[in-house]
């Protein structure tokens, strides 16, 4: 092979191992703006599952208020019907 077509040779080579270097740089950063993206949709996501779990702690705090005032006003109606005992007659 001549020393002319080796250059011709080497310099295709080169260039195109410049384009795989090229499309592997963009590549990567294609591949780094998909996990920005990812990144930020599993802080938001993060933050709402948050927002969602004190949403819920205040229900059931309300709702456990609630049952203990129904719980106490059971226990004093049952006492009220238990201290009348044969009063009423059916």
């Amino acid at each position: 092979m001549k020393k002319e077509n080796l250059e011709v040779l080497l310099e295709d080579i080169s260039s195109k191992f410049d384009l795989v270097l090229e499309s592997h740089a963009a590549l990567d950063r294609k591949i780094d703006n998909r996990f920005d993206e990812l990144n930020e949709k599993i802080e938001h996501n993060s933050f709402m599952i948050g927002a969602l779990n004190k949403k819920i702690d205040a229900v059931d705090e309300r709702l456990s208020k609630k049952m203990d005032a129904v719980s106490a006003d059971l226990s004093a109606h049952r006492a009220d019907t238990e201290a009348h005992h044969g009063v009423y007659i059916g």
